[in-house]
């Protein structure tokens, strides 16, 4: 063998190892159930990410409230500026003083991900992008979205644009709950503007059973990213997987990761008819241990270019209380009114024995008098216990949360009346 092909092996070695390296960097992966909010998965799902095009999903929320609120219509026209005809692509192909229908700006950002759309958007409702930007980050504040900072519409490259995977899990919750009469438009795999047809980046949609959206994203320091929500047999998920390879990479683990959660959705349902017919039942102290067991132990189905170091899934019983309907900032009645949520179960005895494990954790100091309850919820049809300590103030309660999250386990604070 030649030194030239020896030493072609050996760069494009370090090449392939670097890219390896950089994945398990840029990784980031969440799944929950968006009916109940239980996660199926989580993993480094509160990493700081670049969120790349899953932008326009906070775009795209800005927009549909403008068209909720009679701010803007659909048959509305939005002029690009000379500043959004200049973005990079991908793009519509905008040029300056051109317009286009609000309709048709939605179609451009699910579909063609536009970047020069993004941008005419966000200074048509409100003149700048970077004042645009500042909104938009205040109105993720409201959703719940305490991790995520927007410097722009689009996505395109900037330092101080992060988010997580849960946030953008968050997002799509209020996408879909908040915007039913628009969600369709995710769902959409072309559309035609300007003599020219564009066809959907993801293409999970139509593709894959279930999958109604949301949104692709790629820029050099996120890798690929995607957001998809998929519905089977009464149950909604949304998947977020950050960081992907390749797109095709970043495809196939989502694949995986929404079938193993219908998959572990299923089983349980198939369960609980079980126990209406009188079979016998777990000890329910060990039932959220089996529950946690079921999906890392359903048999492998990985694909050809899984996503470098993706872990088998996990549930994590958790409710998407954390994903609230959007309400504006208020001071809190008293500073007493604080909880943190350590879980929701399917039994009420496994929900107390969480809260007697967290008492147990080093954390009587933060705990203080802080009560622990037992709380009934019921989630279309499906009786669920919440595990909180309630009357902590906020920032005892944030304090026990990151301890606890350190420590790879699920918590988080509600604020008064939540």
């Amino acid at each position: 063998m030649s030194r030239f092909i020896l030493v072609l092996l050996s760069v494009l070695s370090v090449f392939a190892l670097t890219a390896r390296a950089e994945a398990r960097e840029r990784y980031a992966a969440f799944v929950a159930d968006m009916e109940t909010g239980e996660v199926l998965h989580a993993r480094r799902a509160d990493a700081e990410r670049y969120p790349a095009s899953l932008t326009k999903m906070m775009t795209l929320y800005m927009l549909f409230e403008a068209l909720e609120s009679g701010q803007v219509a659909l048959d509305d026209t939005i002029t690009a500026s000379a500043e959004a005809a200049s973005r990079p692509a991908s793009k519509l192909g905008l040029r300056a003083g051109q317009t286009l229908r609000v309709e048709d700006a939605i179609r451009a950002l699910i579909i063609q991900s536009a970047n020069d759309v993004a941008v005419a958007v966000a200074e048509h409702l409100h003149e700048d992008e970077a004042r645009f930007a500042a909104v938009m980050t205040l109105r993720a504040r409201e959703l719940g979205m305490t991790n995520t900072v927007f410097r722009n519409a689009s996505g395109l490259p900037d330092a101080a644009q992060h988010t997580t995977a849960r946030d953008v899990a968050r997002l799509a919750y209020a996408l879909h709950q908040d915007f039913p009469q628009y969600y369709g438009y995710f769902s959409e795999t072309r559309f035609r503007w300007n003599g020219v047809t564009h066809r959907n980046h993801n293409s999970l949609v139509g593709r894959q059973q279930g999958v109604d959206g949301l949104k692709t994203g790629y820029i050099r320091a996120s890798g690929f990213n995607l957001a998809a929500s998929a519905e089977r047999d009464g149950h909604r998920i949304v998947a977020v997987v950050m960081g992907g390879v390749s797109a095709s990479v970043r495809d196939a683990h989502a694949r995986e990761l929404i079938e193993a959660a219908f998959s572990a959705l299923n089983a349980r349902s198939e369960g609980r008819m079980l126990a209406a017919m009188n079979m016998p039942r777990l000890n329910p102290v060990r039932e959220q241990e089996i529950l946690t067991a079921e999906l890392t132990t359903l048999p492998a189905q990985t694909a050809q270019g899984s996503a470098p170091g993706a872990p088998a899934a996990q549930v994590e019983l958790t409710d998407l209380d954390a994903a609230p309907r959007p309400r504006p900032f208020t001071p809190a009645a008293t500073p007493e009114g604080w909880s943190v949520q350590v879980g929701a179960f399917t039994s009420q005895a496994a929900a107390s024995a969480r809260l007697e494990s967290v008492a147990m954790m080093g954390l009587r100091s933060l705990l203080g008098e802080a009560q622990a309850r037992v709380e009934p919820l019921e989630r279309n049809g499906r009786q669920l216990w919440r595990a909180r300590y309630a009357g902590l103030n906020g920032d005892n309660a944030r304090s026990i949360c990151q301890r606890l999250e350190a420590s790879g386990e699920s918590c988080f604070a509600v604020p008064p009346a939540a």
